[in-house]
């Protein structure tokens, strides 16, 4: 089974609770946050890796004391648990955390106008055909953000990165609404989810070979 957690991180905007919490997280994790120059960016960071302490104790893991191997692209994973697969995404108030035994993937961004642009230069023609299938604009916003994040998801389940091109793979939206990723990667299916339990936000999870995802996002309380 595969589960995704999210939290708002404004809580973290307090001083003394930021400093409570980082201690709870591997050394690892720890030098992540560090390194990064913004408070706010602090703190998605943090509030990303409490998610993964939060779904790691599932297994009876804590975070702080795992051990991370990073793969060829830069993907990290648990050096002695290469069943427990794990992805995190986080933007404006919120961070995800999902988890489970497939490689998966996963993203959240908060929708903004004034992106289209970015659609233009690196999405596929199917993908354009259906963003533009309207003429509300907001709607292509929308539909904007949720290619995005189907796609970042991907990118991510396939554990490549970047290295794999935006335009080597295409997301196709089906008459019913629901999403699927056609590629030429490899062999493998992947299933594409979206939620859309945060308001304002696109969420999307993409797993190798497995439709055994939680329905709904299951919220947590970092304080």
């Amino acid at each position: 089974m595969t589960y995704t957690y999210y939290a708002d991180v404004r809580c973290l905007d307090n001083a003394v609770l930021f400093q409570e919490k980082i201690k709870l997280l591997s050394p690892y994790r720890q030098q992540k946050i560090a390194l990064l120059r913004h408070q706010k960016d602090k703190n998605r960071s943090l509030a990303a890796g409490l998610l993964l302490d939060h779904a790691l104790a599932v297994y009876g893991i804590q975070e702080r004391s795992a051990e991370y191997e990073i793969g060829e692209w830069g993907k990290p994973a648990l050096k002695y648990h290469p069943q427990i697969c794990f992805s995190l995404s986080h933007s404006g108030d919120y961070a995800i955390c999902t988890i489970g035994d497939k490689p998966l993937g996963n993203d959240i961004e908060q929708v903004k106008e004034g992106r289209l642009k970015v659609a233009d230069r690196f999405f596929a023609k199917e993908e354009l055909d259906w963003l533009y299938d309207t003429e509300d604009p907001s709607e292509k916003t929308h539909r904007m953000f949720r290619l995005w994040t189907m796609k970042e998801s991907f990118i991510k389940a396939t554990g490549r990165g970047m290295s794999l091109s935006l335009q080597d793979f295409a997301v196709h939206m089906e008459e019913s609404g629901r999403a699927r990723v056609r590629h030429t990667f490899d062999a493998k299916y992947y299933h594409m989810r979206e939620y859309d339990e945060i308001d304002g936000y696109c969420t999307a999870v993409c797993c190798q070979e497995s439709g055994d995802m939680a329905y709904s996002m299951i919220p947590v309380e970092l304080y």
